[in-house]
C-alpha cells in the first residue's frame, strides 16, 4: 500500500500525470454522480422537434436522431466504459500476474509450458479472435464481453510478470527466505509479487485505455455493449447516417474516448518514468 501511494505522489509531481489523473478523476466523479444530474439517456422527449437538434442551453451536447440528450448518453457511456475496463483489466492483471509467477518461479517444464501457450496465444491478433467469439451469438451479454476481454488480454502481463521474477528470484532475500524454510506460496506472494508490484501498475493503468479503445471498437461493429444501452463506440456508429447533418451526435463520444485514452496514457507513462530505475 505505501508503494502504491508513494508512486502515486510521484506520478501527481509530473505535469503529465498530473493532468492524466485529473481527466480520470473527473471522469470517475462523473459516471458515479452524472447519471442523477443529466436527463435519462432512453428518453426520447420530441421526434418531431428535437431529433438532431443543435447543442443547445437545454441539451449542451446536443441530442442524437432519435431525439435523446446526447450529454446524457455520453456520461452513461462512461459509465459502461469505466466498468468494463476496470473489471476486464483487473481479471487480465490477475490471470497474468498468476501465470508470471508461477511460470518464473517454478520454472522448468512447468515455465516452459505456460509461455509455448502464451508464445500460442500472442500470435493470434486480440481483435481477431474477439470478433471469432462474438460475432457467433446474436447478443452477448455485458458480463460475457467482460470476461472475454479480461481473459483475452492476461499473456502480455504474463511474460512481463516472469522476466521480473526470473531476475527477483537471484536475489538475496529471495534466497535467504528459502534458506529459512520459507514456502513456495510465501516467497511467491510475500517477496515476489510485491517487487513485482510496479511493472504490474504499469501495464494496469496502459491496459485500461486498452481496453476502453477495444470496448468502443468492438461496440462500434455492433459486437460490444448492445442498444439501446448507450456506449461510446455504439452512439459513434448510430451517429453514421447524420455525420453531415448533426456531426455532434458522433464527436462528443469520440472526443470521450480520445481524452480518455490519452488521460490513461500520460497516466501509465509517467509512472513508468517513475518505476523506471534507469530513469532516476
Amino acid at each position: 500500500m505505501s508503494f502504491a501511494l508513494d508512486a502515486a505522489r510521484a506520478v501527481w509531481r509530473t505535469p503529465r500525470g498530473r493532468a492524466g489523473v485529473l481527466f480520470l478523476g473527473f471522469l470517475v466523479l462523473l459516471a458515479l454522480v452524472g447519471p442523477s444530474l443529466v436527463p435519462d439517456p432512453f428518453r426520447q422527449f420530441d421526434l418531431l422537434e428535437l431529433s438532431s437538434a443543435a447543442p443547445s442551453v437545454d441539451h449542451p451536447f446536443g441530442t442524437d436522431q432519435l431525439s435523446r440528450d446526447v450529454l446524457a448518453r455520453v456520461v452513461s457511456g462512461a459509465r459502461i466504459s469505466l466498468a468494463v475496463a476496470a473489471l476486464a483489466v483487473g481479471l487480465s492483471i490477475t490471470l497474468g500476474a498468476g501465470m508470471g509467477l508461477v511460470a518464473g518461479y517454478l520454472g522448468g517444464a512447468v515455465d516452459a509450458l505456460i509461455m509455448r501457450f502464451v508464445d500460442g496465444a500472442l500470435a493470434v491478433p486480440r481483435l481477431f479472435l474477439l470478433l471469432l467469439v462474438l460475432a457467433v451469438p446474436d447478443r452477448v451479454p455485458l458480463i460475457a464481453l467482460i470476461l472475454l476481454i479480461g481473459t483475452t488480454g492476461w499473456f502480455a502481463t504474463s511474460r512481463l510478470v516472469r522476466a521480473e521474477v526470473l531476475r527477483l528470484r537471484e536475489e538475496s532475500f529471495v534466497r535467504a527466505a528459502e534458506a529459512l524454510g520459507a514456502s513456495r506460496g510465501r516467497i511467491i506472494f510475500r517477496h515476489l509479487l510485491v517487487n513485482a508490484t510496479g511493472p504490474l501498475l504499469v501495464a494496469a493503468t496502459l491496459g485500461v485505455g486498452d481496453v476502453i479503445l477495444l470496448e468502443a471498437g468492438l461496440s462500434f461493429l455492433g459486437l460490444g455493449v448492445q442498444p439501446p444501452t448507450p456506449s461510446w463506440g455504439g452512439m459513434i456508429m448510430d451517429a453514421r447516417p447524420v455525420l453531415d447533418s448533426a456531426p455532434w451526435v458522433g464527436l462528443f463520444p469520440g472526443v470521450a474516448v480520445t481524452l480518455t485514452v490519452l488521460a490513461t496514457s500520460l497516466v501509465g507513462d509517467a509512472l513508468r518514468d517513475v518505476l523506471d530505475p534507469r530513469g532516476a
